[in-house]
């Protein structure tokens, strides 16, 4: 378990975040504990995946505080947040973002580098990511060469191999059928657990949102409801 994780809770104070004249977030106040699976849905545009990228750093609030452990995120400038992101969170996104180029491990592994580990250690780590995931032989495979879960399975064990306290997953199982996004809640929801990460997911669907401890709705940029998610699987 990620030491650093079990220490961790993410917070928002009054997150305000406007697109020129439209206010995306609207006072959002959000504290989400360590090692908790957190679902956050609401209808297009009502600003649940702008709050999942304040909170990650992509995007500065226009006001507010965000904080994950002891660091204030909005006190960080571009290339501190960028920083934090390498090295503190996971990232899943619906199209998985893996560089087409790449075989699996090292598209795993090229996090693990960034952050200063050595070639042979990040892949070595990117190996048994994978293997974790169920992609054993699939090592070497691009992801042209996989199928969209496969793909989106190796998203997954690059999100976690470098140990994240937060893990942010934006609709991903958006692109996926229901039997083979049911397969990546279920690896996503349990790495994350096994490795003391805190999961925030975005999405629309409700079976996905069932994998989660916690329910957040959220309607015109403020948290509509904040509840314990129904049907939480084991």
């Amino acid at each position: 378990m990620n030491a650093n994780a079990t220490q961790t809770a993410l917070t928002g104070r009054n997150l305000v975040k406007n697109f020129g004249a439209v206010k995306a977030l609207a006072g959002v106040d959000v504290t989400i504990p360590a090692g908790q699976s957190v679902a956050v849905m609401g209808p297009s545009g009502s600003g649940k995946s702008t709050l999942l990228h304040c909170l990650s750093g992509i995007l500065p609030v226009t006001s507010g505080e965000i904080t994950v452990g002891g660091t204030s995120v909005t006190s960080l400038n571009d290339a501190g947040r960028s920083r934090l992101r390498l090295k503190a969170f996971g990232f899943v996104f619906q199209d998985g973002q893996l560089v087409p180029e790449l075989p699996a491990n090292e598209n795993v592994a090229l996090p693990l580098m960034l952050a200063g580990a050595s070639r042979r250690s990040a892949i070595r780590e990117a190996n048994s990511w994978l293997t974790k995931v169920g992609l054993e032989s699939e090592r070497k495979r691009r992801p042209g060469e996989m199928s969209g879960g496969q793909a989106q399975r190796v998203a997954v064990a690059r999100a976690l191999a470098s140990s994240p306290s937060v893990v942010f997953a934006d609709e991903p199982t958006g692109a996926l059928d229901q039997a083979t996004g049911h397969e990546i809640m279920q690896i996503l929801t349990t790495t994350a657990r096994m490795g003391g990460a805190t999961l925030v997911v975005v999405t629309h669907d409700p079976n996905v949102a069932a994998w989660c401890d916690r329910l957040i709705e959220i309607r015109d940029g403020r948290i509509h409801a904040d509840t314990t998610a129904k049907g939480v699987r084991s």
